[in-house]
C-alpha cells in the first residue's frame, strides 16, 4: 500500500495487538527482572504500543495499561507461587509486593500513553465516541417537555415492523395433487 505522498506507511497495530505487546513485554520482564527492569520495560512497551497503534484504536489503548499491568503481575505472581508451601499466602504476598513496587512505573506508563495518544488524535476519538453515543439515544418521553434551547435527540434506527421475524412465503400455494 502506498500513501499519496509516495511513502510506505509504517507498521500499524490494532488495539488488541498493542495490548498484547504491552502484556508480553511486561510479563517477560516480571519473570526475569527487578522492579526497575519491569518499570522500564513497561514504559518502553507502552510507548511502542501508542506509537504503533492505528489512530482509530487510541481510545481503546489509553484505558488498558493498568489492567494489562495487573494481568501481567497476577500471572507472574501465580507462576512464582506455584512451588510455595502455602499457595494463597505466597500469591497474596507476591501480588501485593509487585503491585506496590510497580505503582510508580504503572502511573508513569499510563501517563506516557495518555500524553502521546493526545497528540496522535485522542481528542478526535473521544468526540467521535461522544457523537455516536448522542446519536444512539432514544428521544425523551412523548409527554415530557424539553428544556429551553435543548434539541431533541432523534433515534438512529426505526423499530422493525410487526412480524419482522416471521417467515415469509413466496409464490402461490401449490395445488393439492390427487
Amino acid at each position: 500500500m502506498v500513501t499519496p505522498q509516495g511513502t510506505r506507511p509504517g507498521v500499524r497495530l490494532t488495539a488488541r495487538g498493542a495490548i498484547a505487546l504491552v502484556f508480553a513485554v511486561t510479563l517477560v520482564s516480571q519473570l526475569a527482572g527487578s522492579t526497575t527492569v519491569v518499570g522500564l520495560a513497561f514504559g518502553a512497551a507502552c510507548l511502542a504500543a501508542v506509537l504503533l497503534v492505528q489512530p482509530r484504536d487510541l481510545l481503546s489503548l489509553v484505558v488498558t495499561p493498568p489492567l494489562v499491568f495487573f494481568a501481567a503481575t497476577l500471572t507472574s505472581a501465580v507462576a512464582g507461587a506455584l512451588g510455595a508451601p502455602s499457595l494463597v499466602q505466597a500469591l497474596g504476598l507476591g501480588l501485593v509486593t509487585a503491585l506496590s513496587a510497580g505503582a510508580p512505573w504503572l502511573f508513569a506508563g499510563s501517563a506516557l500513553v495518555l500524553a502521546v495518544a493526545w497528540f496522535r488524535g485522542l481528542p478526535a476519538n473521544v468526540r467521535e465516541l461522544r457523537d455516536e453515543l448522542r446519536a444512539g439515544r432514544s428521544p425523551a418521553a412523548p409527554g415530557a417537555a424539553a428544556p429551553a434551547g435543548a434539541k431533541r435527540d432523534v433515534p438512529v434506527f426505526a423499530p422493525e415492523p410487526e412480524g419482522y421475524f416471521e417467515p415469509r412465503v413466496y409464490g402461490s400455494p401449490r395445488e393439492p395433487q390427487s
